[in-house]
């Protein structure tokens, strides 16, 4: 297509892709208090919480850490951000394929397949570390709250608790995304599974140091949660990059396929001593004239 019908297309995608966001953050403002209670109960329990967020403001007893907003638009703000977030996860289905469909048709079919392939394996990853950190979350703030010295009444401000299970959700899925990332290499023929097995220290090393970042408790049981299983991707991601290695020497060394052109020799050769060429004989209306005029004929080619 030309460029004007690309433009048009991309625009038509984004629209749909916008369209779908918005109506999905219009229903998710509708279940606003339930999705804040999905994320704040388990932590609330944790540190001795027995009520969600929304009763606690009748509570006015109990060894609870309260739940605070901190200005008069923090509950509009909120309730917008929550929905906002919301509709972009539950209309990721729609534009994500909106994306797909406008890149789709510059690619081969091999290279649709290893795309849907990544995506198929990529999203079950990313939702299996957000679980780890919905897991996890609870752990973290009883240690976190463990901190508070006595006497002292710990105040939560909900849109920083909401901020900090966000991020550990977000750094959680995108970690279990390493062990796809070396596969992806891997395929591309720009890293042998021989020479990631030889960064195994180093890896585990990163790994500890990440997840000791990563987590904001200083406990090492929710380090060890985070770095225990992407250290086990990240072997298996090694043994399917050994194994394809294996599959591709053995592929090579049996030579091309029937339809697969072979490998030509493109090494220079000499050419070996140079043979004299006579130069063109001289058009019958060139051969009259004083040699002047000769010698000049003689440096115009013939259609002049």
């Amino acid at each position: 297509m030309p460029l004007v019908e690309h433009l048009r297309e991309l625009r038509n995608r984004l629209a749909k892709g916008v369209l779908a966001i918005i109506v999905m953050m219009v229903v998710a403002a509708f279940f606003y208090e339930s999705i804040i209670n999905f994320f704040t109960k388990p932590i609330l329990q944790t540190i001795g919480c027995d009520s969600l967020f929304t009763d606690l403001a009748k509570q006015h007893s109990g060894r609870c850490a309260n739940i605070v907003m901190m200005d008069l638009l923090g509950p509009f703000t909120l309730a917008l951000k929550v929905s906002l977030v919301s509709g972009l996860i539950l209309a990721s289905p729609i534009w994500l394929y909106q994306l797909w469909a406008f890149l789709a048709p510059g690619l081969h079919s091999k290279e649709k397949k290893y795309a849907l392939s990544f995506v198929g394996v990529g999203f079950p990853l990313f939702v299996v570390g957000a679980y780890f950190a919905y897991e996890v979350m609870p752990t973290t703030a009883r240690v976190l709250i463990e901190f508070t010295p006595a006497g002292v009444d710990n105040l939560l401000t909900l849109d920083k608790l909401l901020d900090l299970i966000t991020r550990m959700v977000i750094v959680f899925g995108l970690s279990f995304e390493l062990p796809l990332l070396l596969v992806m290499l891997n395929f591309a023929g720009i890293l042998s599974g021989r020479r990631m097995l030889g960064w195994w220290r180093g890896m585990i090393m990163g790994i500890t140091v990440f997840s000791a970042i990563a987590t904001p408790s200083t406990d090492p049981v929710t380090m060890l949660l985070l770095a225990a299983p992407i250290c086990l991707l990240y072997f298996g991601a090694v043994l399917i990059a050994l194994s394809r290695d294996a599959r591709r020497q053995r592929r090579d060394a049996s030579g091309p396929s029937d339809d697969e052109a072979s490998d030509l020799d493109l090494t220079p050769q000499p050419i070996g001593e140079m043979e004299p060429v006579g130069g063109p004989a001289e058009l019958p209306e060139q051969a009259g004239g004083s040699g002047d005029d000769r010698r000049h004929r003689g440096e115009l080619d013939d259609v002049t």
